[in-house]
């Protein structure tokens, strides 16, 4: 997507604890060379540089993003930014990621195979999207969602890759967006206050039901793949 909503990634950034819940299952995976396609305005970037990474390759295509990674990562030598697409990008990687990017893109097999042959053998591939077809609405199509995602393209859709992690993610979430959908049906951006909520009173609770549900439902699908 050439042209991200400003408002968008600023109140995700915002959205610290989802950002914090999420990566606190895939850090173990991130090292080495890091590639991260579509990384925004640096949400998750920011919370999982340690100093154990030797690179960070961050990609964006909108112009606003790329302003805010280069002022955002100014004093970090280890991070490079670049407006490019996977294919267009030298090397090869450790571990190449998604976080919220692989349904603005409209042939996501295609980025696929092209992110499976910048992936070292032993590296992984780290996808993170929003699930449920049906409860795609006014921002998922505002933000330039060409889908919402089931765990079934996750099963058929990787050949060749050993998956090493099938999961759901954030129960109340699901919940809390199928509610805003019918009652504010007109409603395109969240307010500020509904991402405070929803990031600050419920993610807390959903950590615990997530796990008394054994990650089996939510808002987002996390997949991750290694490459043998």
């Amino acid at each position: 997507m050439d042209k991200y909503p400003k408002i968008a990634t600023e109140r995700f950034d915002e959205a610290t604890l989802h950002i914090r819940y999420c990566l606190s299952f895939i850090k173990k995976y991130i090292n080495g060379n890091i590639l991260e396609v579509g990384a925004g305005c640096g949400s998750f970037t920011k919370t999982y540089i340690s100093k154990k990474l030797q690179s960070i390759s961050l990609t964006e295509l909108d112009a606003k993003n790329i302003e805010d990674l280069n002022f955002r990562f100014s004093n970090e030598k280890r991070i490079k930014i670049f407006k490019k697409k996977i294919n267009q990008i030298d090397g090869i990687f450790d571990c190449i990621m998604y976080l919220h990017v692989l349904e603005h893109i409209e042939n996501d097999i295609v980025e696929l195979t092209n992110a499976v042959g910048k992936l070292k053998v032993g590296g992984h591939i780290i996808i993170l999207v929003p699930a449920h077809q049906q409860i795609y609405s006014n921002l998922d199509k505002a933000v330039g969602h060409f889908r919402r995602y089931d765990k079934k393209f996750f099963k058929e859709n990787l050949i060749g890759l050993e998956r090493v992690k099938l999961m759901s993610l954030d129960t109340i979430g699901y919940f809390l967006y199928f509610l805003n959908k019918l009652i504010f049906k007109k409603e395109v951006f969240p307010s500020k206050i509904k991402i405070f909520i929803w990031d600050k009173f419920f993610t807390p609770l959903t950590i615990l039901l997530d796990f008394f549900l054994r990650y089996k439902f939510g808002k987002c699908i996390l997949a991750i793949y290694k490459k043998n």
